[in-house]
């Protein structure tokens, strides 16, 4: 229970389908100072009273679980490992691949519990298949899709038929003084929300070059390659104008030589995907299907293909600001809610030739 609307709710309704719940907070801070306070649903003090004050309108027994240690080593150092290899991580996506489905999972496991129920908008009926929730714009499928068959099988999902706004109503009826809460948008361990300072106090200050994709001019200089993220367009801060005058974006970024590479919106362009770690779960491993690359992003049509644990995805339109570090989840539409197939970690986006005759390149 992290302590906002939708987590309350869903144990709720777990409790009225007589199962028998106990609420859990996990403790992530090593030093609850360093993250982020204000009632903003996830990981501060003031939402581990809110999830205990729930809990008790619920009726269920309620802990707080200790998992600093872990929630550090496997998001906060990751978080800075990627970046710092000229990666775009989502720590959202990685607190559930390790934490939530993997470590709160066993550990309830193992303590004689049959399952863990999230708050997430997303549904898992009886054909143990993950799908789109009913909320479109809510839906969390996307941060979900590393989840693997096993651990599929031991969640439980209970919001996935409604949306946020009904959420909110039941929980108000239910008495819950959670019902109005915001939702958290924010990184939880970057507690005043500045990502670039979060990781140059981490990774120090590195100067390197901007460089234009063309004609290899230097434009600019930065701080820091790790601050910078595929498809940025503002605080790029050059000095040299685009001959045309139009915006440049961040078409590549190379810690090897501490270089940031921009170009124009045309070159942030690819067709085709490349991604490791894919957790797969369709029997065909050739598919047409669509594919989400960001977090909110859009969706494509694609033909991907799974070889092994690596997915090559072959866009059927092009997409801009693919980031390597990022997930490609895949979806089979469904009248009953598009179908999660599987998801991969991206590790690169590049233009066909066909494309670039058309008018870009581009490098995640």
């Amino acid at each position: 229970m992290s302590g906002g609307v939708d987590s309350a709710v869903a144990a709720a309704r777990a409790h009225d389908a007589g199962h028998d719940v106990t609420g859990v907070h996990l403790a992530l801070a090593r030093n609850p100072q360093t993250y982020r306070t204000g009632a903003r649903g996830c990981c501060t003090l003031e939402d581990s009273r809110d999830a205990r004050r729930a809990a008790d309108v619920i009726g269920i027994p309620f802990y707080v679980w200790d998992m600093a240690d872990q929630f550090h080593e496997n998001v906060v150092d990751d978080f800075v490992a990627e970046y710092a290899a000229g990666r775009t991580p989502n720590p959202c996506l990685r607190c559930n691949e390790k934490i939530k489905f993997t470590a709160v999972l066993d550990r309830a496991v193992a303590l004689g519990f049959d399952a863990v129920v999230t708050g997430h908008h997303a549904r898992l009926g009886a054909d143990g298949l993950l799908r789109r929730s009913v909320d479109l714009p809510k839906d969390q499928s996307y941060v979900l899709a590393v989840l693997t068959r096993a651990q599929l099988d031991r969640s439980v999902f209970p919001l996935g038929d409604s949306t946020k706004a009904q959420v909110r109503i039941e929980a108000a009826e239910r008495g819950l003084a959670v019902a109005d809460k915001p939702d958290s948008h924010d990184i939880c361990f970057i507690a005043d929300g500045d990502t670039k300072g979060f990781l140059e106090r981490r990774l120090g200050s590195a100067p390197g070059d901007i460089v234009d994709s063309r004609t290899g001019e230097k434009l600019g200089t930065h701080n820091g390659a790790y601050s910078y993220t595929i498809g940025q367009r503002k605080g790029l801060d050059l000095r040299v104008p685009a001959p045309d005058g139009r915006p440049r974006y961040v078409l590549s970024i190379t810690p090897k030589t501490n270089t940031v590479t921009v170009g124009s919106r045309e070159e942030l362009a690819v067709d085709t995907v490349t991604a490791s770690r894919a957790i797969w779960h369709d029997p065909a491993v050739s598919v047409e299907c669509s594919v989400q690359l960001r977090a909110h992003g859009d969706v494509v049509p694609a033909s991907v293909v799974v070889d092994g644990d690596g997915l090559t995805a072959r866009l059927h339109e092009p997409a801009r600001g693919v980031a390597a570090g990022q997930a490609i989840v895949a979806y089979r539409p469904d009248p009953a809610g598009d179908i999660v197939l599987g998801s991969a970690t991206i590790t690169a986006g590049t233009a066909s030739a066909d494309l670039q005759t058309a008018g870009g390149v581009a490098r995640a």
